[in-house]
């Protein structure tokens, strides 16, 4: 699929976003590189649990018809950039399979640069790469309409994506993919149970590498104890005994029982109830970035988990039971680094560990003599052996 006629050339002048994803994509991935990353063979049982998979279900003889009628590959990803699911005609679907744009392929901006599905899931906006905006010279024939699919806690769950070739770009396909995603949107609310939703995760707790916690959108006003009580529930769902809670957030320091209580009485105001009262557990969802990572690192997804590593476990905290996690957490990133064969895993990881020799000599053994990424794995191992 090589580009020719009105394309752009790669030396035109980028817009802003593509350039600046052009700068962080070549730390990592090789424009010359033709096709991309694929993963492990967990594909189809993960797209069976997905949240996704029953409102595009729906939406699947609207897509087909799309890209039948108009020459385009209907895509989704997963909240990893990783697609799990396509639909297109048989010349296109050829044209798609030669790049690993179909299930399984990585298409994040760590595995494939820039393009419309890599920039959608970072910003959290509707995006459109064409031609040779793509970093990677073998996309430089295709065109890229993608749109971020939000659930009804406004994560972003995955991306929608249209692509073709670039002489069959039109103007309307960005619109197309907004409404399909809109509409994918209605369809997991519309899921909902009915009544109050108790059942949606409306809390929304931040913890590593920062500590805050919003619901609805609402930064909720808690002191750091609080904080530390909230994480510890979220991270262990069959709750805590007094007892233990006690011990996990004071350790031996002296407490009087009322002021323990009053932590946890201030705490289920802030939710509005969602703690249980005799044995301390979350009743109401929260959804935590803690747990994303534990979760992504169960799954083999490296990847997501380095994303959402974005530091130490609510770093201020000297709280027994939130040092102890914060080390697990620790603990089970790098392993997983260390056990990946990707180097880009290591980089990424390195720059929030500067004296890990060990990350920074894993690096290197991965990345060959030519690669200029090589240096700044160089660079670190120096600087942690000094």
């Amino acid at each position: 699929m090589k580009s020719t006629g009105s394309a752009p050339s790669s030396h035109e002048a980028l817009r802003h976003e593509v350039a600046d994803s052009w700068t962080r994509s070549l730390v990592n991935v090789d424009p010359a590189r033709d096709s991309a990353p694929v993963d492990d063979g967990t594909v189809r049982h993960r797209w069976t649990d997905s949240l996704l998979r029953r409102p595009i279900d729906a939406l699947s003889d609207e897509l087909r018809s799309i890209a039948d009628d108009a020459g385009f590959v209907a895509a989704v990803t997963d909240e990893s950039g990783t697609i799990m699911w396509t639909c297109a005609g048989q010349d296109m679907r050829r044209r798609a399979e030669r790049v690993n744009f179909a299930p399984g392929g990585r298409w994040n901006e760590q595995a494939m640069g820039t393009n419309a599905l890599s920039l959608a899931l970072r910003t959290g906006r509707p995006s459109t790469v064409f031609s040779a905006e793509h970093l990677v010279a073998a996309l430089h024939g295709w065109v890229c309409y993608g749109a971020p699919i939000h659930g009804p806690d406004g994560r972003v769950l995955g991306v929608l994506d249209l692509s073709t070739t670039w002489d069959r770009s039109h103007p309307l396909a960005m619109s197309t993919v907004r409404g399909l995603a809109s509409a994918i949107e209605a369809g997991l609310r519309a899921e909902l149970p009915t009544g109050p939703r108790d059942d949606v995760p409306q809390v929304r707790l931040t913890c590593m590498g920062e500590e805050k916690a919003t619901r609805e959108g609402v930064l909720l006003a808690l002191r750091p104890r609080q904080l530390e009580i909230l994480t510890l529930l979220a991270l262990e769902p069959d709750g805590f005994s007094s007892e233990r809670l006690r011990d996990a957030l004071y350790g031996d320091r002296p407490v009087t029982a009322s002021t323990f209580k009053a932590e946890i009485s201030h705490l289920r105001r802030a939710l509005g109830g969602g703690i249980a009262a005799r044995r301390y557990a979350l009743t109401a969802p929260v959804s935590c970035d803690a747990v994303d990572v534990l979760r992504a690192l169960e799954r083999g997804d490296t990847d997501t988990a380095l994303r959402l590593y974005r530091g130490p476990l609510l770093p201020r905290s000297e709280a027994p039971g939130i040092e102890e996690w914060r080390t697990r957490l620790e603990v089970a990133v790098r392993e997983a680094v260390l056990a990946s064969v990707r180097p880009e895993h290591a980089l990424r990881y390195g720059e929030r560990a500067p004296y890990d020799a060990e990350v920074h000599e894993h690096a290197m053994r991965l990345i060959g003599p030519g690669d200029a990424r090589r240096a700044i794995a160089a660079g670190r191992l120096t600087t942690a052996l000094r």
